[in-house]
């Protein structure tokens, strides 16, 4: 017999007084509509309920709302201090040489130079190199291709993160 009740960490998050999760949200994604939307859809019977509500949030952000949301978070290389989730995601340039780290800088800057926001990579379990080789692709991306490319990485983002949000041993 299966039960229906959706896992601790959800029930947990399904729970919560509404500005507490808004503000787990927010940190999940700084979009305020995202937010709003996945606020609205509560209770979520299980995870995949949860993830379905994110991407259908996250598809139908305005260029506003994606701006919004990619304003939380910092260049590659340079994880906001005292953010673990930050540091976390961001690993992967932890052992960079500086030599690589200008490199991040630079293309980081010429990324924001073009496309006028940080370049956004879902980084978590990627290497300096990887994401290095990937903003140096990105970089001659047409605008419209490249914000197709940030709205699937903000989501793989979304994903990862809310997933640490409804585990049983998390509280937000």
């Amino acid at each position: 017999m299966t039960s229906t009740a959706p896992p601790p960490g959800l029930a947990r998050f399904n729970a919560l007084e509404e500005h507490a999760a808004r503000t787990a949200l927010l940190e999940v994604c700084a979009s305020a509509a995202w937010a709003r939307q996945l606020l609205a859809a509560r209770p979520y019977a299980d995870p995949d309920a949860l993830y379905a509500e994110s991407d259908a949030a996250l598809a139908g952000l305005t260029e506003a709302d994606l701006a919004e949301a990619m304003a939380g978070h910092p260049p590659i290389g340079r994880p906001k201090p005292g953010d673990p989730t930050s540091a976390r995601e961001q690993r992967g340039m932890a052992g960079a040489d500086d030599g690589l780290r200008a490199e991040m800088l630079e293309l980081n800057l010429a990324y924001q130079e073009r496309f006028g926001h940080v370049f956004l990579i879902c980084a978590t379990g990627r290497t300096a190199e990887e994401m290095r080789d990937a903003v140096r692709e990105r970089l001659g991306n047409p605008p419209e291709k490249e914000r197709e490319i940030v709205r699937t990485e903000l989501g793989k983002i979304n994903r990862i993160r809310l997933a640490r949000l409804v585990e049983e041993d998390r509280r937000p």
